[in-house]
């Protein structure tokens, strides 16, 4: 009984998960259907930069983005196009 209830939570726990994955980067669209772009800016690293951009992504309702621009100097901005 035990076990049969911690595998059924450990497969909830997976179904869940993947539920909440942040939108996936990719370098080329071929195929996909463009739904718009966002930005983010006053980032002080590209892993901040990249992480807002996916998390605007995911919030925007895309599955997929693209960097397509990303610069500054002490303060990152950049913009990603999305797609589903």
């Amino acid at each position: 009984m035990k076990v049969t209830k911690l595998a059924l939570i450990s497969l909830m726990a997976v179904v869940f998960s993947a539920n909440l994955m942040a939108a996936t980067s990719v370098s080329s669209a071929d195929g996909l259907s463009k739904i718009g772009s966002v930005s983010a800016s006053d980032m002080t690293t590209l892993e901040q930069l990249e992480y807002e951009l996916a998390k605007k992504a995911d919030q925007a309702g895309a599955r997929y983005y693209q960097i397509i621009s990303a610069g500054g100097d002490n303060k990152l901005h950049g913009v990603a196009v999305i797609y589903q």
